[in-house]
């Protein structure tokens, strides 16, 4: 059955995920735009904290833990994002819904594969500035939409049973369109600028992960992984045209003019993370992380835009779970996964010299399926970013995060004929 549903989900992801809008921050029209994918359902509900080996749950962001699986597994997940946009004197509201990850894992023994689909980065946003040009009124409107997709396969061995190893290789891969549009209150014309970008580049990631007794009842986890720098190339095209504006509110072009602009490369900042915990198999985890990111070399897809500069970012996590008991008969809410967390994060973007940082708080559970070791994992997450100070936005956000994870056994060798 899980073969079935992991082949007719793929093809649906495919074909979403190149068209969804999955953000609506203005902070996306920088670099590679606003980073998507910050984990599975499981691992966000608790603050973003990696380290844990899980033998029913993929974990994407560490390759070394796929080595921990107990059964294919097959998991899924999407988003609902509801963003408060507020700066000095306005506040808008935007809402968004989004397929976050699509992933396969395969355990071989003390061998384990993993292969997948998600958006990496995304750029969507929609922003309207006023001010005056030869004492008339003028609007500009600004808009994105696109991003960077991620196809990764990664493999990871059990070199004992206290210590595993992984590597991945990505492709990275997308489009971005953004657009301005001037016009001025009682002037029939306008301009246009278009700006399109074909991004491709690989990258790739190495892992470890430890698992030991701390004493007699409680073990110790801790989890290393280190993401290279990737280099995408960005293929630039540039459009500028003269519009005439209608008075239903749309424009239509009158001359437009292909301008060239040279070709950038765009870094995917290294990130290096360790993270270490305590806990009791199947009953309870809590763990901390921090991520160091090698962003200060990180640069935009056109080299004419001002007022920005990149720094390196760090993210700290605090998190962890805990199951009332896993195999109660009689308790439904017994055999729940309870899972908390918080992260800080200097993400290492830097506008009008301030930095944009994000912080907050997430909650989930995890939902048990019939007598099965697969499940449902709903989490939320709630926070803020950035500042209304500076001229810039604070962006305060409410996150549902709904994953599905289905385990059954691929490789088993037949007893009988």
């Amino acid at each position: 059955m899980i073969k079935k549903i992991a082949v007719s989900v793929c093809l649906l992801f495919a074909l979403v995920n190149f068209a969804q809008e999955g953000t609506s921050s203005p902070y996306s029209f920088y670099g590679i735009g606003d980073v998507k994918f910050k984990g599975t359902a499981e691992i966000r509900s608790m603050g973003g904290v990696t380290m844990f080996p899980d033998s029913i749950h993929l974990n994407i962001q560490n390759p070394a833990s796929y080595a921990a699986l107990q059964y294919t597994t097959f998991t899924i997940g999407g988003s609902l994002s509801s963003t408060t946009l507020e700066t000095e004197t306005q506040k808008e509201n935007a809402d968004r819904a989004s397929l976050e990850y699509f992933a396969v894992g395969l355990p071989m023994g003390k061998l384990a594969a993993a292969f997948g689909l998600l958006p990496y980065s995304s750029v969507g946003y929609k922003v309207r500035s006023e001010s005056t040009v030869t004492g008339l009124p003028s609007n500009h409107q600004f808009t994105g939409t696109g991003g960077i997709n991620k196809a990764f396969l990664g493999i990871s061995y059990q070199l004992s049973k206290k210590f595993s190893v992984g590597a991945e290789a990505a492709y990275n891969f997308g489009r971005i369109e953004t657009q301005s549009l001037q016009t001025i209150d009682g002037v029939q014309l306008g301009s246009r600028e278009i700006n399109v970008s074909d991004i491709g580049g690989f990258s790739f990631t190495a892992g470890m992960m430890y698992q030991g007794k701390f004493n007699e009842k409680l073990n110790f986890f801790s989890g290393l992984s280190y993401a290279t720098q990737g280099n995408l190339r960005s293929q630039n095209e540039r459009e500028v045209a003269v519009v005439q504006i209608f008075t239903t509110g749309g424009h239509g072009v009158v001359d437009q003019e292909n301008v060239d602009v040279d070709d950038t490369t765009l870094k995917v900042p290294s990130k290096l993370t360790f993270g270490a915990g305590l806990g009791e198999n199947q009953k309870w985890m809590i763990g901390a992380e921090v991520s160091h990111l090698q962003s200060g070399g990180q640069n935009n897809r056109f080299n004419d835009i001002g007022n920005v500069s990149f720094e390196n970012g760090m993210r700290y996590s605090v998190g962890g779970y805990f199951i009332p008991k896993y195999n109660s008969f009689t308790s439904y809410l017994s055999r729940v996964t309870y899972r908390a967390g918080l992260k800080y994060e200097e993400t290492g973007l830097v506008i009008n010299n301030k930095s944009i940082d994000d912080a907050g708080f997430s909650l989930g559970v995890g939902l048990p399926v019939g007598g099965t070791f697969s499940n449902i994992n709903i989490g939320f997450e709630y926070g803020k970013r950035g500042t209304v100070y500076g001229g810039l936005v604070r962006e305060t956000y409410a996150n549902v995060i709904i994953g599905f994870s289905f385990n059954d056994r691929w490789f088993v060798k037949s007893k009988y004929d």
